[in-house]
């Protein structure tokens, strides 16, 4: 690969070099070259799935979603880059992006968005009635979301609508006789995971976010990390706080058991070391912390796990 093709922040360099020239840039497009996206929006499904207990479909179905996550995170990242393209030219760690540097016509980022999405259509198609609705009620957030940057200072809350559904698209898919039977305390679970999920995704984005202060501010684009200005660190702390409270509560609903709480230890351990050595002036340490969510997501799903298996057995 040459240098123009590679952004700041790409990783898996090597692997996207071995694609053809001409395939390179729709993998960069699709952020192929940086599979933490596709964990952040996959974590939060697999949550559902294993808090639900006895899913229906089990492992196979915790691999559909991940093929989901995995094609819609890169249909999101190139509508995101067709919305911004010209936002993206004018920021220095974006500018290098395939179509903002011209790498990939207009036309060819549409037909690469809408093979994406084909293929995310066909993992909708082999979830249950219930998961195919909540995921459709997320098609206007997704649809609207590229803008909020430009009319509000909480864009990152927008984007935990977005990422934050799969906690209650995993849920449904796993467990649709829960919506049959009137399982109230699973439906206030997924509602609960949800509410948690959204707090997280906003603590993390606050930590991306951090990167682009300086050309964010030159070119009006608002953020949250903007808006905390010097008081980033509590603020993600408060967010962190709020996200393992709701899950907590998620938690309390499945396994009404103190020991249930327990299994959220590593995970809020984790949160606590991010806060503790973030260094918001220091772009590559709050890449490090934001990218570091990929491994809080996989405790949170052990946490899960183990609360949902204890209390189907």
């Amino acid at each position: 690969m040459t240098a123009p093709e590679i952004v700041p922040d790409s990783q898996h360099r090597g692997l996207v070099g071995l694609l053809p020239a001409a395939a390179r840039p729709f993998a960069l497009l699709a952020r192929f070259d940086r599979p933490i996206g596709w964990w952040l929006l996959y974590w939060p499904c697999a949550w559902g799935v294993a808090l639900a207990g006895d899913p229906e479909g089990g492992w196979w179905l915790l691999a559909w979603l991940l093929a989901g996550a995995i094609a819609m995170r890169g249909a999101g990242c190139v509508y995101n880059d067709i919305a911004d393209r010209k936002l993206d030219a004018s920021v220095e760690r974006t500018r290098n992006r395939p179509l903002a540097s011209g790498q990939v016509s207009l036309r060819a980022a549409w037909i690469w968005l809408l093979s994406l999405v084909a293929i995310g259509f066909a993992v909708w198609w082999h979830i249950n009635v219930y998961a195919k609705g909540l995921a459709l009620l997320t098609l206007p957030l997704v649809a609207i979301y590229p803008f909020m940057k430009r009319i509000t200072w909480w864009p990152q809350f927008w984007l935990g609508l977005v990422f934050g559904s799969g906690a209650i698209v995993g849920f449904a898919a796993a467990s649709a006789a829960m919506f049959e039977s009137g399982w109230w305390n699973l439906i206030r679970a997924m509602l609960l995971l949800y509410a948690g999920t959204i707090a997280w995704v906003v603590g993390y984005d606050t930590i991306y976010a951090l990167q682009d202060r300086e050309d964010d501010a030159l070119v009006g684009i608002r953020s949250s990390a903007r808006r905390m200005g010097s008081q980033v660190r509590p603020g993600v702390a408060i967010l962190y706080l709020l996200a393992v409270g709701f899950w907590g509560l998620a938690f309390w609903q499945v396994r009404p058991d103190p020991l249930a709480l327990l299994a959220l230890l590593p995970v809020a351990g984790h949160f606590a070391w991010q806060v503790a050595t973030l260094v918001p002036d220091q772009g590559e340490n709050a890449l490090d912390r934001f990218r570091a969510n990929r491994f809080a997501g996989l405790l949170m799903f052990c946490g899960c796990l183990v609360v949902g298996v204890s209390s189907a057995l």
